[in-house]
C-alpha cells in the first residue's frame, strides 16, 4: 500500500512538472506572436520568425529539449491558424514560405537540443563535483577516524611497501605515519618481527585473512600485546594485491587475564571454602575446598541459597545481626555452625564480603570460611584438662574454686547456703600398694561414678588430688539433708568394688563447712571442711564431721 501511494505521488509531481512546462511554452509562444501582431505588424514578414527564436530559446532553457519542442510546434501552429484571425494578409503564402517555416523548426529543434545539452552537462558537471567533494569529505572523515583509532590500522601491497598507516603506528614505532608510508615491512619491524610475521604474510597474499597474537615492544620501552589482523584486497580478477593491516592492543586485557587466571587458580586450589552468591543470596559458584568441607557437590549447591547448609544452633536474630553488619559495614567476621549433606555439625570461622558496583549497589556476597571444629575440639579438650581432673573428669581444683566463687558472688544478690563436704578415702593406700597404679586409678574412677550418681544438677562433685573429693551441696535446707546426703556418700562408697577381678571394701571420712555459718570465702570453706575431715578421719573410718569454731567437732 505504502509502495502505491508513493508512485501514486510521484506520478502527481510528474504530471505537475509537464503542466508548467506547457503552460510555459504556451505562455512564452503567445507573447511572442502578440509581439509580432501589434508593436511589431509593420515588420517584413520575412522577419516574423525572429520573435519566436527568443521564446523557443528562453523555454527551451527553462524546462529542457521537449519542451522547446512544444514551443516550437505551437509557434508554427499559430503563424498557420492563428495569424490569419488576426492580419489579413496570410503568412504562408508560398513554398518558400513552408521552407522558412521547416528552416524555423530545425533551427528551433537543434537550438532546443544544444540547451538542453548544454544544461545536463552543467547539472553532470555539478553532479560530478558534488559527488567529488562528497567523496573527498568522505575520505577524510574515514581517515580521521582512522586516525583517531588506538588501533594500528595500515595497508601493504604486493612488494611489501606502506600505502597507508594511522596514527597508532608512533606510538609503537615512533614513526609518523608520513614516516611510515612507502617503507618495507622488514624495514619497518626489523628482521627478528619480519620472521615472525613472515608465515602470516605469505598466508595472505595467497589470500587466506590471518589472525595472531604477538608481544611487542612499544617505542616507549613498554611490553604491549596485539591481536593482529591481516586481511586480503583482492583485485578484480582475484589475485591478492595488497593486504589491510589491523592490530589491536589488548594489553590491558591480558593483564586481566592473568589477574583472573590467577583468581582462579587460587580460588581452585585454596583449602579455604569459598562461596559466591548473587545479590538474591543464591549461589553461583564454589570451589572445590567448599565441596570437601561442605559435602555437597557444586550441582547441588549452585543455584540455591547458603540455608542448606544452616545447622538451626543460631536463632533468627544472630543471623539479622550478621546481615545487618555485611550491610553497613560491608562484611563479616565470626565463627558460625553449619550442618554437612551428611548431617553433621561443623564449626567454620567464615568472612563474608559484599561486592559493590559504581553506585554502591551489592552484586555479589562472597563467603570465604575455614573449617575449624578440629581446633575447636582441641580447645575445648585443654580447656577441659585445664579445668577438670584427667583421671576421673571431675571438675579440679580450679573449676571448683570458680564454681564456688559465683555462688558466693550470686549471694550477694540472692540469699543462698552451701555445704563443702571434704572427702578422703579410707584404705586407699592399701588398694595402691596391692593392685598399683593401674588398681588405684581403676578405683578412683568408680568412686567418681558413684559419687556422680548422687549429684543433682546444681551440686558439685570435684577431685581436689590424690584420694581426695569435694561435694559441694547446693542450698541445702538444713544439717539434716546435709546429713543425709553425706550419709548416701558414706554408704556408697562402702559398696563392694571389684579391682582387677578381686572384690574390695574401702571407706571414706567426711569433714562438712558450711556457708555462710563456718566461713565467707572459698579459701575459708577448703580450710575448715579439711580441718573437719582430720578430726573424722582420726575418729575412725566412714565418720562425718561438721567443722565447729570452737574446736568441738560434732561426730555422726
Amino acid at each position: 500500500m505504502f509502495a502505491t501511494e508513493r508512485g501514486q505521488g510521484v506520478e502527481t509531481v510528474v504530471t505537475s512538472q509537464h503542466l508548467k512546462h506547457v503552460l510555459a511554452a504556451l505562455l512564452l509562444v503567445s507573447l511572442a506572436a502578440g509581439l509580432r501582431l501589434w508593436p511589431l505588424q509593420a515588420l517584413e514578414s520575412e522577419l516574423t520568425w525572429l520573435t519566436f527564436y527568443p521564446a523557443v530559446i528562453a523555454v527551451a532553457f527553462y524546462a529542457g529539449f521537449y519542451a522547446g519542442l512544444l514551443a516550437t510546434v505551437l509557434a508554427c501552429l499559430a503563424v498557420t491558424f492563428v495569424w490569419s484571425l488576426f492580419v489579413a494578409q496570410p503568412f504562408i503564402e508560398n513554398h518558400l514560405d513552408l521552407v522558412d517555416m521547416a528552416i524555423f523548426a530545425v533551427i528551433c529543434s537543434f537550438i532546443s537540443y544544444l540547451v538542453d545539452a548544454v544544461q545536463r552537462n552543467r547539472k553532470a558537471l555539478k553532479q560530478a563535483e558534488s559527488e567529488s567533494m562528497a567523496t573527498t569529505e568522505r575520505e577524510k572523515f574515514i581517515r580521521s577516524i582512522a586516525d583517531c583509532v588506538p588501533n594500528m590500522i595500515g595497508y601493504w601491497d604486493r612488494e611489501l611497501r606502506c600505502r597507508y598507516a594511522n596514527h597508532a603506528y608512533h606510538e609503537w614505532f615512533g614513526m609518523s605515519p608520513e614516516e611510515v608510508i612507502g617503507m618495507r615491512f622488514q624495514d619497518l619491524t626489523g628482521e627478528h618481527l619480519f620472521a615472525l610475521n613472515e608465515p602470516h604474510i605469505r598466508g595472505v597474499l595467497a589470500g587466506e585473512p590471518q589472525r595472531f597474537e604477538r608481544t611487542l615492544n612499544k617505542a616507549s620501552e613498554n611490553l604491549g600485546y596485539i591481536i593482529g589482523h591481516y586481511i586480503p584486497d583482492f583485485d578484480a580478477d582475484g589475485t591478492v594485491k595488497g593486504f589491510s593491516i589491523q592490530a589491536s592492543e589488548v594489553t590491558v586485557l591480558k593483564e586481566t587475564e592473568a589477574k583472573l587466571e590467577l583468581a582462579a587458580c587460587v580460588f581452585e586450589n585454596t583449602l579455604d571454602g569459598v562461596l559466591i552468591t548473587d545479590a538474591d543470596g543464591v549461589i553461583l559458584s564454589v570451589n572445590p575446598a567448599f565441596i570437601e568441607i561442605t559435602g555437597f557437590a557444586a550441582g547441588e549447591a549452585i543455584g540455591h541459597t547458603p540455608r542448606i547448609l544452616y545447622s538451626d544452633l543460631h536463632d533468627e536474630l544472630f543471623y539479622a545481626s550478621m546481615w545487618k553488619e555485611v550491610k553497613t559495614r560491608g562484611r563479616w567476621n565470626g565463627e558460625i555452625w553449619n550442618r554437612r549433606k551428611d548431617g553433621n555439625l561443623y564449626l567454620v570461622r567464615m568472612t563474608i564480603s559484599m561486592v559493590r558496583v559504581v553506585d554502591g549497589e551489592p552484586v555479589r556476597y562472597v563467603s570465604v570460611f575455614s573449617d575449624i571444629t578440629e581446633l575447636w575440639r582441641k580447645d575445648e579438650h585443654i580447656k577441659h584438662l585445664a579445668f577438670h581432673d584427667a583421671l576421673t573428669g571431675l571438675p579440679n581444683r580450679n573449676l571448683l574454686m570458680d564454681r564456688v566463687n559465683q555462688k558466693l558472688i550470686h549471694s550477694n544478690r540472692e540469699q543462698c547456703s552451701l555445704a563443702l563436704m571434704f572427702l578422703d578415702l579410707d584404705g586407699f593406700k592399701l588398694v595402691n600398694d596391692q593392685f598399683g597404679h593401674k588398681g588405684g586409678d581403676d578405683l578412683l574412677q568408680l568412686v567418681a561414678a558413684r559419687l556422680l550418681a548422687l549429684v543433682r544438677k546444681s551440686d558439685t562433685v570435684a577431685r581436689v588430688g590424690g584420694d581426695e573429693f569435694i561435694f559441694v551441696l547446693d542450698n541445702p535446707k538444713g544439717k539434716d539433708e546435709i546429713m543425709s546426703v553425706a550419709n548416701r556418700v558414706v554408704s556408697s562408697i562402702n559398696e563392694p568394688m571389684d579391682i582387677l577381678g578381686e572384690v574390695i571394701q574401702i571407706g571414706t571420712s567426711v569433714g562438712i563447712a558450711m556457708f555462710p555459718d563456718d566461713a565467707h570465702t572459698y579459701v575459708d570453706l577448703m580450710k575448715n571442711a579439711d580441718t573437719a575431715m582430720y578430726a573424722a578421719k582420726e575418729a575412725g573410718r566412714n565418720h562425718i564431721n561438721f567443722f565447729s569454731s570452737e574446736k568441738d567437732y560434732k561426730e555422726a
